[in-house]
């Protein structure tokens, strides 16, 4: 079988593809994340995931590469990370009682054959409607100020949600395992 390569340096990513149980290697891509001009948000993610395979390919040209990138999305514009607890408060006071679409790009690039399988999986989530103590005491509790959108779902987040929808709920963290088992199955890389 081919190695497995992650290319992400993110402490997340690692965490979910390590519910498979796989041997991997991570190695941090350098690329710039700049979209272009009028490319969509699912564009966007995907390619950049395919971008972060290729980079890392360089350095495995021998190894199926797994890129992946996620952009949050409210009312078509991006949250990002917000840094502060002031910007975590204004983009989760922002996000009070709406939706959010979390677009999630991954890519396997398989470097012995030089063929590439990506997608953008949207994930939704739902507000519930809260008060300005309910997010504060969040932020001091959670500190998700490295977190697009300023929560962690895999933690108390998941208090911030009336709904979730989507096909895999590891989408909505980084890295959907749903689809990437089905891409490495389709580069006869057996998960099982």
């Amino acid at each position: 079988m081919q190695s497995l390569i992650l290319a992400s340096s993110s402490p997340y990513r690692r965490e979910i593809l390590d519910k498979l149980g796989l041997n991997y290697t991570h190695s941090s891509p350098d690329i710039d994340e700049s979209a272009k001009p009028g490319e969509s948000i699912p564009d966007l993610v995907k390619r950049l995931a395919e971008e972060k395979a290729l980079a890392v390919a360089e350095q495995f040209p021998h190894g199926l590469i797994i890129g992946s990138d996620q952009a949050a999305s409210l009312n078509n514009q991006i949250l990002g990370k917000p840094s502060t607890s002031e910007k975590a408060f204004d983009q989760l006071k922002a996000s009070s009682g709406q939706r959010i679409t979390f677009y999630t790009g991954l890519a396997v690039f398989n470097a012995d054959q030089q063929t590439m399988l990506s997608e953008t999986i949207p994930f939704t989530v739902h507000f519930r409607t809260l008060t300005d103590e309910q997010i504060r005491a969040y932020i001091e509790k959670e500190q998700p100020l490295n977190c697009a959108g300023s929560f962690k779902c895999e933690g108390l987040g998941i208090a911030l949600f009336s709904k979730l929808e989507g096909d895999d709920p590891n989408t909505l963290i980084g890295l959907p395992l749903i689809k990437l088992i089905s891409f490495l199955e389709q580069n006869q890389f057996s998960v099982l």
